[in-house]
Protein backbone atom coordinates (compact mmCIF):
# COMPACT_ATOMS: atom_id res chain seq x y z
CA UNK A 1 0.00 0.00 0.00
CA UNK A 2 2.07 2.93 -1.22
CA UNK A 3 1.62 6.09 0.80
CA UNK A 4 2.11 8.97 -1.64
CA UNK A 5 1.47 12.08 0.47
CA UNK A 6 1.10 13.25 4.05
CA UNK A 7 -0.94 16.44 4.22
CA UNK A 8 -2.17 18.12 7.42
CA UNK A 9 -2.38 14.74 9.14
CA UNK A 10 -4.15 13.11 6.19
CA UNK A 11 -2.44 10.05 4.75
CA UNK A 12 -3.01 9.89 0.99
CA UNK A 13 -2.38 6.49 -0.57
CA UNK A 14 -3.11 3.85 -3.17
CA UNK A 15 -3.99 0.29 -2.27
CA UNK A 16 -1.85 -2.22 -4.17
CA UNK A 17 -4.89 -3.95 -5.72
CA UNK A 18 -6.43 -0.78 -7.17
CA UNK A 19 -8.67 -0.52 -10.19
CA UNK A 20 -9.74 2.24 -12.53
CA UNK A 21 -10.90 4.96 -12.43
CA UNK A 22 -7.74 6.60 -11.12
CA UNK A 23 -8.31 7.44 -7.46
CA UNK A 24 -6.59 7.96 -4.13
CA UNK A 25 -7.67 7.24 -0.59
CA UNK A 26 -7.42 9.76 2.21
CA UNK A 27 -7.16 8.43 5.78
CA UNK A 28 -7.38 10.45 8.96
CA UNK A 29 -7.83 9.12 12.50
CA UNK A 30 -9.78 5.99 11.50
CA UNK A 31 -11.85 7.75 8.82
CA UNK A 32 -11.44 7.27 5.08
CA UNK A 33 -12.75 8.75 1.83
CA UNK A 34 -11.52 8.57 -1.75
CA UNK A 35 -11.11 11.00 -4.63
CA UNK A 36 -11.79 9.69 -8.15
CA UNK A 37 -10.28 11.52 -11.11
CA UNK A 38 -12.19 11.79 -14.38
CA UNK A 39 -9.62 12.20 -17.17
CA UNK A 40 -10.41 13.30 -20.71
CA UNK A 41 -7.66 13.67 -23.34
CA UNK A 42 -5.01 13.39 -20.62
CA UNK A 43 -6.48 16.20 -18.49
CA UNK A 44 -8.31 15.85 -15.17
CA UNK A 45 -11.74 17.35 -15.84
CA UNK A 46 -13.53 16.35 -12.65
CA UNK A 47 -12.82 15.01 -9.18
CA UNK A 48 -15.51 13.09 -7.32
CA UNK A 49 -15.25 12.44 -3.60
CA UNK A 50 -16.74 9.14 -2.51
CA UNK A 51 -17.13 7.18 0.68
CA UNK A 52 -15.31 3.89 1.22
CA UNK A 53 -17.45 0.87 2.04
CA UNK A 54 -17.18 -0.11 5.68
CA UNK A 55 -15.34 3.09 6.70
CA UNK A 56 -16.51 6.31 8.31
CA UNK A 57 -16.04 9.20 5.86
CA UNK A 58 -13.54 11.93 6.61
CA UNK A 59 -14.91 14.64 8.93
CA UNK A 60 -16.20 17.63 6.95
CA UNK A 61 -13.27 20.01 7.63
CA UNK A 62 -10.73 17.27 6.82
CA UNK A 63 -12.73 16.25 3.75
CA UNK A 64 -12.59 19.85 2.51
CA UNK A 65 -8.78 19.84 2.90
CA UNK A 66 -8.52 16.45 1.16
CA UNK A 67 -10.64 17.61 -1.78
CA UNK A 68 -8.62 20.83 -2.18
CA UNK A 69 -5.36 18.85 -2.06
CA UNK A 70 -6.67 16.43 -4.70
CA UNK A 71 -7.58 19.38 -6.94
CA UNK A 72 -4.22 21.14 -6.60
CA UNK A 73 -2.14 17.94 -6.88
CA UNK A 74 -4.32 16.11 -9.42
CA UNK A 75 -1.65 16.03 -12.14
CA UNK A 76 1.01 14.72 -9.77
CA UNK A 77 -1.38 12.11 -8.33
CA UNK A 78 -2.28 10.83 -11.80
CA UNK A 79 1.42 10.64 -12.70
CA UNK A 80 2.15 8.65 -9.52
CA UNK A 81 -0.71 6.29 -10.48
CA UNK A 82 0.80 5.77 -13.92
CA UNK A 83 4.28 5.29 -12.46
CA UNK A 84 3.09 2.72 -9.92
CA UNK A 85 0.35 0.78 -11.71
CA UNK A 86 1.36 1.08 -15.38
CA UNK A 87 5.14 1.46 -15.34
CA UNK A 88 5.65 -0.53 -12.09
CA UNK A 89 8.00 2.07 -10.65
CA UNK A 90 8.26 2.79 -6.94
CA UNK A 91 6.66 6.04 -5.77
CA UNK A 92 7.96 8.26 -3.01
CA UNK A 93 5.89 9.71 -0.19
CA UNK A 94 5.97 13.49 -0.06
CA UNK A 95 5.17 15.46 3.08
CA UNK A 96 3.25 18.67 2.35
CA UNK A 97 3.23 20.82 5.47
CA UNK A 98 1.67 24.01 4.12
CA UNK A 99 -2.01 24.32 3.40
CA UNK A 100 -2.68 24.38 -0.34
CA UNK A 101 -4.68 27.20 -1.86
Amino acid sequence: MPKIYEYLGIIILFYTNEHEPVHVHGKFQGHESKAEFIIEDGIVTEITIKSVKGRKPLPSAVLKDFKKFAQVYSGEIVQKWIDYFVLHKPVECEKVERKVK
